[in-house]
């Protein structure tokens, strides 16, 4: 008797359920290859046990995605008001297909990842081109399109390719009100599942505790609200009262897994060598972007080439290949430090800038903010702050959560600025620095 409902063991959340419309997905040769790309990029080489990779976290965001689906729509959690907004949540036909979507854009939100998830995405894709956007050419090609037709009833490729990027990552399509929430509910910047996934998976992973949060107790309050102060803008996933704690540990956890292990400084130059390497290993020193080119390369076929490279002086991006093999990474000079902060924002870059001309471009290397004149005089980036949300307390008062939690008004904003070093120069190069840290960052003087 075949099975129309199957059961996949995961650490994180027992078991992951879907069923034989979503395996055949599973099945399919855009999520297969995600077996072969590492979650966390080169982690594993600080964390030796952050090996997982991008398929185990797409089927947990699916399955979190599911149990948030169920809870926000769930009759006894929606406010007349809300009910009158969305109409789609008094339609029970409508609620079975966009529950279909919403699993199905969360399994799909991650095909278009590259070899080593995001570590070389910003420099080896040409202009305009992320991760997002060939994710939504494979949501939308041929293979996956004719699986979502097989379906009963049939799935709109361009209705999960909306809520798998989120309109931001899609301003070319028009998002009604309901879309939006969706999307929110798996990319979203507060309570977004991928986020709630990645987060307990790499602390799991890489052995680092920060980031475990109550996301059962999370999930089972989160609710759909009116934005606005005492309920005036368009709805969106908010919070019960009684489950601001949990939010405030999801975000203090994001905080300190940033602090601790995606900043960490060796997992940054790791990165750095596996860019320099793959500019000069790719053909034109960027990834393809078409979908049947991008399908068929994955971390299996960069280690390949890493390993090769590294036996090889003459091979291109030998020397990048090298350090990551033999674990022979350049090493910490500059550190952010508050005080230089205080003279200079952009501390690190001005040192980068003077040692690359003390020691050679090629024997230093820097992972920071980068100078713009625009921004001399601005405020932190906007993206680097805290995110609030409304937050549904008693007596049916909706108040943001910037007001009523002092834990996310307190929360900052995390920072990183390094410049490295050729380990050969690390001696000669600390001492240079100290000799002439105060006048090293200075900014330089308006023109």
């Amino acid at each position: 008797m075949n099975k129309h409902l199957h059961e996949i063991r995961c650490p994180i959340h027992v078991f992951v359920r879907m069923d034989s419309d979503e395996r055949a997905v599973l099945d399919s040769r855009p999520f297969q290859r995600l077996r072969h790309i590492h979650q966390l990029a080169l982690t594993y080489l600080i964390y030796p046990a952050a090996t997982h990779k991008r398929f185990e976290h797409s089927l947990g965001v699916m399955e979190l995605a599911g149990r948030v689906f169920d809870v926000v729509t769930n009759a006894a959690n929606i406010t007349d008001a809300i009910r009158r907004e969305l109409l789609e949540l008094s339609q029970p036909d409508k609620l079975a297909y966009w529950r279909r979507v919403v699993r199905m854009a969360a399994l799909c939100h991650d095909m278009g990842h590259l070899p080593f998830s995001h570590a070389a995405e910003k420099e080896l894709l040409p202009e305009g081109w992320d991760h997002e956007r060939i994710t939504r050419d494979i949501i939308k090609s041929t293979e996956i399109g004719a699986i979502f037709k097989k379906m009963r009833p049939t799935l709109v490729p361009e209705d999960v390719e909306k809520l798998a990027v989120g309109p931001r990552k899609a301003k070319d399509l028009s998002f009604s009100n309901w879309e939006t929430i969706l999307s929110e509910i798996i990319v979203g910047d507060s309570f977004g599942v991928d986020r709630m996934d990645y987060l307990l998976r790499d602390s799991y992973h890489t052995g680092v505790p920060y980031g475990r949060f109550d996301h059962f107790r999370l999930i089972d309050t989160l609710r759909i609200l009116p934005a606005g102060p005492d309920g005036a803008d368009k709805p969106g996933l908010g919070v019960e009262e009684g489950g601001l704690q949990s939010a405030e540990a999801l975000l203090l956890g994001r905080y300190y897994m940033y602090s601790q292990v995606y900043f960490h400084k060796n997992r940054r130059i790791y990165d750095i060598h596996l860019k320099d390497f793959l500019a000069a290993w790719l053909e034109g020193g960027k990834f393809p972007t078409n979908t049947d080119s991008h399908l068929k390369i994955t971390d299996n076929h960069v280690n390949t080439a890493i390993h090769d490279a590294a036996l090889d002086q003459s091979a291109n991006g030998h020397d990048a290949a090298r350090r990551i093999a033999e674990h022979d990474h350049f090493k910490v000079l500059y550190q952010r430090h508050p005080d230089d902060v205080q003279v200079n924002r952009y501390a690190g870059h001005a040192i980068y800038e003077a040692a690359k001309l003390k020691f050679g471009p090629d024997n230093v290397r820097h992972d920071g903010p980068v100078e713009k004149k625009e921004e001399k005089n601005a405020d932190e980036p906007k993206k680097e702050r805290t995110t609030f949300f409304p937050v549904l307390c008693r007596g049916d008062r909706i108040v943001d959560s910037g007001k009523l939690s002092e834990v996310l008004q307190k929360l900052p904003a995390v920072k990183w600025d390094f410049v490295f070093i050729n380990p050969d120069l690390l001696d000669s190069a600390l001492a240079w620095q100290k000799e002439n840290r105060a006048q090293l960052i200075q900014p330089p003087k308006e023109e």
